[in-house]
């Protein structure tokens, strides 16, 4: 009997050090710069009580450089299950007080457990980085272990959501993983993304260039697309990831939980009629209509800082989650360039592959001209939208709002790509091109056989008028079948509910492939 005592008192002394990770030293400089520990992360992230971690004792098998003296229980990567708002998610967070968090054989078999266990039972599996990349004395071992996690990453892409919080480094090949996930947060001046360091970059190139400059929160966010959401610090980052699931099913088999609202399904919002300036090329801001027409006026934006001409993100209109891409003439005139393209495809196609209903709300002159779009592949990466609104099975509802025009009409969710539901304000423009361009293409001739100035100028009214009258409207759309309806902008929100309850049981299906090649 003593002795099974002092076993389990063992055990539990063991476990306690364990949960010290590297020690208190190197806790409090974690806590020094301003950062927790992985447990502290995860007893925020996780329902509380929640947590069953998993190889809390398993140890690095290295042996080389002095390794095989240096063993911690867990070996620098806490591992388990839990719940967030009661729904079963599979996590991993990285240890930065154990080997700074390095990456070791026996760390990628932790995380590629969990990620199996996610995969099997199909619930979301999250990642906490906060490591300075692979461990260099297992060489090619630290290296296997990546590509064994990558694959991972690969295989459950499309069938659970799987997001990453980098709440520290994240350094060469470390960053792939994140990157292959479906959604990244960063927090701002703590954690960094970049595949070789400031030092590398000196030697190689002669630039100068600091941590947070190079690879940092805010140029993640704002230049290269890279993180999805940019936190303040790690308490709000923990609080986005959270939000972020209640928008999301647990995998690929099942819908979105539907949260019940006190916000009518047929409240009305006058403000709308006079949304839209008389001026055509005068900007009104989109989030105004998009707060307007969702549930409690709540939405949560992908994106924020990226690309800003588009808007993509989450919100409930009836309780049902919905994904929302919009375009926003308050920047570049609401145009698609190279950067919206890349950012509302990629949204398109998650909620697509997680069967969150799509709401496309469209203002778009066109696409960005110029060299610079042209020799960064606009061809291409505007294709990939389109791909993306085609191939999309779930529910697609479009409201066009102004100006839809040419290429870009087509894009944005048009009939031809198996919009469902279309409906237009009457302030719709749908036509190849607006008054200006095409008067100058129809009537070139005749306005330069015209040699009075006034007259010349007279006349192109005239006939900018008249292709208005003819073109510049929603009426000839619906005429055609191209739209389902012109709707008062007042009533959108009751139309487009109404629209996404008719198509609750839709089903679509794609012709048989090994997978598509869509156009990166």
């Amino acid at each position: 009997m003593d002795t099974q005592r002092q076993r389990i008192t063992d055990l539990v002394e063991r476990r306690a050090a364990a949960s010290l990770g590297g020690g208190q030293a190197k806790i409090d400089a974690q806590h020094g710069k301003g950062k927790w520990t992985a447990r502290e992360r995860l007893s925020l992230l996780l329902d509380e009580g929640s947590f069953e971690e998993f190889d809390q004792f398993v140890q690095h098998r290295c042996t080389n450089f002095g390794m095989e003296r240096q063993h911690i229980d867990g070996d620098g990567v806490v591992t388990g299950r839990g719940t967030i708002g009661g729904r079963i998610v599979y996590v991993f967070a990285q240890d930065f007080t154990v080997n700074g968090g390095s990456l070791s054989k026996t760390m990628s078999e932790k995380i590629c457990k969990v990620m199996d266990l996610a995969l099997q039972n199909g619930a979301p599996v999250i990642g906490l980085n906060d490591s300075g990349g692979a461990r260099i004395q297992e060489g090619i071992d630290a290296l296997a272990g990546y590509g064994d996690i990558f694959e991972r990453n690969i295989l459950a892409s499309g069938v659970i959501p799987q997001i990453s919080g980098i709440f520290g480094p994240c350094a060469g090949g470390a960053v792939y993983s994140p990157a292959l996930t479906d959604f990244t947060l960063m927090v701002r001046d703590t954690s960094y993304m970049f595949l070789t360091g400031p030092g590398v970059v000196r030697q190689v190139t002669g630039e100068e260039v600091t941590q947070e400059e190079l690879g940092g929160a805010a140029v993640h966010a704002s230049r290269s697309g890279v993180a999805h959401f940019a936190a303040a610090d790690e308490q709000e980052g923990i609080e986005m990831i959270k939000e972020l699931l209640s928008y999301l099913p647990q995998n690929n088999l099942e819908t979105t939980p539907e949260v019940p609202t006190h916000d009518p399904v047929g409240r009305t919002d006058i403000e709308l009629d006079a949304i839209i300036p008389d001026q055509p090329n005068k900007a009104y801001d989109m989030y105004a209509v998009v707060r307007s027409i969702v549930d409690e006026h709540r939405f949560f934006e992908v994106h924020e800082d990226f690309a800003k001409n588009i808007i993509v993100g989450f919100a409930r209109m009836g309780g049902q989650s919905v994904g929302i891409v919009a375009n926003q003439p308050r920047v570049l005139a609401g145009v698609l360039d190279i950067g919206a393209s890349r950012k509302a495809a990629r949204f398109v196609r998650f909620c697509d592959a997680f069967n969150i209903p799509l709401v496309t709300l469209v203002d778009v002159p066109g696409f960005l001209c110029g060299t610079q779009q042209e020799y960064g592949g606009i061809i291409t990466h505007g294709a990939k939208l389109l791909y993306a609104y085609g191939e999309a099975t779930v529910p697609k509802v479009t409201v066009t709002l102004r100006k839809s025009y040419g290429g870009a009409h087509i894009v944005m969710s048009c009939k031809q790509l198996r919009g469902d539901i279309n409906y237009a304000w009457p302030s719709a423009n749908i036509a190849v091109m607006g008054a200006d361009g095409a008067v100058d293409v129809l009537y070139g001739k005749e306005l330069k056989a015209e040699t009075d100035p006034e007259r010349r100028a007279a006349l192109a009214e005239t006939r900018k008028k008249e292709y208005d009258e003819l073109f510049c409207t929603p009426y000839q759309a619906a005429q055609k079948g191209y739209i389902e309806d012109i709707i008062e902008p007042c009533n959108t929100r009751f139309r487009v509910i109404r629209a996404l309850d008719s198509l609750r049981g839709k089903r679509q299906r794609l012709p048989a492939k090994k997978h598509d090649n869509l156009p990166l």
